[in-house]
């Protein structure tokens, strides 16, 4: 297995999507992994420019949650150069490990501390952590800091999982599915809440299932189907407003009426001329990122699952 280190000045690299040249906190070249013949990961290429937060979009089984694993230092790859905040995660020593934060799907340990308990516990493993009460309540959970973990709600024990993801100041910080089990407000206050670690300095690699969280968080997004990147891409960008035509409905006495057009309000103009000026139940839509995300992923069959049978449900 190949492994690499890039010092700041060879990192600085083109980033696709990002204006001008950036150091670089992930670098993956030709990046493979298979299970038992089957190819999960097949050939990647990916940057993630220091200081961003990247959207990690894919069907389940699309090879998002090997690739995660692989840049955390969880997973061998086959084959392929991979750099984290300059060190390759395969031969990667504590000190490194100081610099990461990981917020998993879901944890169910130490069921019996405390809130309070368990956040002081982690910061004690890092040199220079945030300060525990600060966590607690960056994350909301200041009125829940003495209730046990195991009578918290399921959108409170992620909560209680981001703030052990941040305790130790990370430079990168790895969210999995981090709002899954939030309500409305609580994933906005979440939102906040990166936002403001963006705003310090922590690089994010955000995995998520909800088109508008990407949208709303992320400077650029990548997505990945049948193990490989379709696209990477700023969410407007990739949303293709420029790219995509429009949808123009309108309704009349023949019916419903539908066209799909690059020049949106030529057409527009020509019907307000054809109806003497208002056009009967007019809309004019555009692809939203969801609409190019799923038409990215239509083939993904689901053939490749990322060896879902095969390895641990990855």
């Amino acid at each position: 297995m190949a492994t690499t280190a890039h010092s700041p000045e060879q990192q600085a690299e083109q980033v696709p999507g990002v204006t001008g040249g950036a150091a670089l906190a992930v670098r993956v070249r030709g990046l493979h992994k298979s299970y038992g013949g089957r190819s999960a990961v097949d050939g990647i290429d990916l940057d993630i420019r220091t200081g961003e937060v990247f959207a990690l979009l894919g069907p389940n089984g699309a090879g998002k949650t090997t690739t995660v694993e692989i840049l955390e230092g969880y997973r061998r790859r086959d084959c392929g150069e991979v750099d984290v905040l300059g060190v390759d995660p395969a031969v990667a020593d504590r000190t490194w490990r100081g610099r990461i934060g990981i917020v998993l799907q879901s944890t169910n340990e130490n069921a019996e501390l405390t809130v309070e308990e368990l956040v002081r516990h982690f910061a004690r493993y890092y040199p220079d952590p945030r300060d525990p009460d600060e966590v607690i309540a960056a994350v909301g959970l200041e009125e829940k800091r003495r209730a046990r973990t195991r009578a918290l709600s399921g959108g409170q024990r992620r909560r209680l999982d981001v703030a052990l993801g941040i305790v130790g100041r990370p430079d990168l910080l790895f969210l999995d599915e981090p709002t899954t089990g939030f309500d409305p407000q609580a994933r906005r206050a979440f939102w906040d809440l990166v936002r403001s670690l963006r705003r310090d300095g922590t690089t994010i690699l955000l995995t998520t299932h909800y088109l508008d969280e990407a949208e709303q968080l992320a400077d650029r997004v990548g997505v990945i189907a049948r193990g490989r990147i379709v696209a990477v891409d700023t969410p407007a960008r990739l949303r293709g407003r420029t790219a995509h035509q429009a949808r123009v409905r309108w309704t009349d006495a023949d019916g419903d009426h539908e066209e799909h057009t690059d020049a949106p309000t030529r057409l527009v103009r020509a019907l307000s001329d054809r109806y003497g000026g208002e056009v009967p139940a007019l809309s004019v839509t555009r692809p939203s990122l969801e609409d190019v995300y799923l038409s990215m992923i239509e083939d993904d069959d689901g053939a490749r699952d990322d060896a879902a049978t095969a390895k641990d449900g990855r």
